[in-house]
């Protein structure tokens, strides 16, 4: 008989938010297969679990995943686990759940801890509907155009993000999405937990300054709806305008007079001078 493929969840910062069914199978199957082996060591070296661990990454995916289905179906049981939270989540394991269900071996979900719902739970933002969209694109032509598609779905949007693109994205998202109420955790479930919460606008300045740390994975959470009196784009750009004009009168040259407005605004500065061009184009039309 074959074996059984269980997709263990395991903690994202607290290891107390493990489950006993999780230490449980992890202590009885053949084989651990895991992000980074290290760390994984570290999580079962804590619980006195000695089982064998294997890596199964994004790198090594494709050859480990036909490997790791040869294991199940000589009928060895193994658990899939991330580095943190639920495997399959923005986290390597499709690959070998499709393989192994085409091929007739038993998947066992052992659910746990997932960033994206502990975030979403506690935003205060509504819960009903809620659309996950993974890691936004890092360049931000890409990010803007998966923003627009993200733009007509009528529920809360919820995304991971790396804490050096943070500003970048919730500022490119001010300018698809217009001003919604925002919500960012970081650090969940660790001892420096945080949620900041405010507009678009507020955490896009908020994280561009770089006397404000960002550490840590983070998740966004995006209300569905507009905050009521704002328009999409509009305000931004005529204060974008009005600060850059600031600038230079107080004796900056035009490309540091932009990137300081850019910077106080939450804006990168591509996405400023794109704004300050198409502003300028429209302005010119009306003359």
């Amino acid at each position: 008989m074959a074996g059984t493929l269980y997709l263990v969840s395991t903690p994202i910062g607290n290891l107390e938010d493990i489950t006993e069914r999780a230490l449980r199978i992890l202590g009885e199957v053949d084989l651990v297969a895991c992000e980074d082996t290290r760390h994984t060591q570290k999580l079962l070296g804590h619980f006195a679990i000695a089982t064998r661990t294997i890596s199964y990454h994004e790198h090594n995916e494709r050859e480990r995943a036909a490997e790791l289905l040869l294991r199940l179906q000589e009928g060895k049981n193994v658990a899939l686990v991330s580095d943190a939270g639920t495997p399959g989540i923005s986290d390597p394991g499709f690959r070998l759940v499709q393989l192994a269900t085409e091929a007739g071996v038993r998947v066992t979900p052992v659910p746990g801890p997932t960033a994206l719902v502990a975030a979403l739970i506690a935003s205060g933002i509504p819960t009903d509907e809620f659309y996950f969209a993974g890691f936004l694109p890092p360049r931000s032509s890409a990010r803007r155009a998966r923003l627009q598609e993200l733009k007509t779905i009528n529920a809360t949007l919820v995304c991971y993000e790396a804490p050096h693109r943070i500003a970048a994205s919730l500022a490119d998202a001010r300018a698809i999405l217009g001003e919604r109420e925002v919500v960012v955790a970081r650090e969940l479930t660790k001892l420096h937990e945080e949620f900041l919460r405010g507009s678009l606008t507020e955490l896009a300045s908020k994280f561009a300054d770089e006397e404000f740390p960002a550490r840590g994975e983070m998740v966004i959470v995006i209300d569905r709806k507009q905050i009521a009196g704002t328009a999409n784009g509009f305000e931004p750009v005529l204060q974008l305008e009005a600060l850059v004009a600031e600038f230079e009168a107080a004796g900056l040259n035009s490309r540091l007079a932009l990137k300081r407005a850019a910077k106080q605004l939450g804006l990168t500065r591509d996405a400023a001078y794109r704004a300050l061009v198409a502003a300028r184009s429209n302005t010119q039309r009306e003359h």
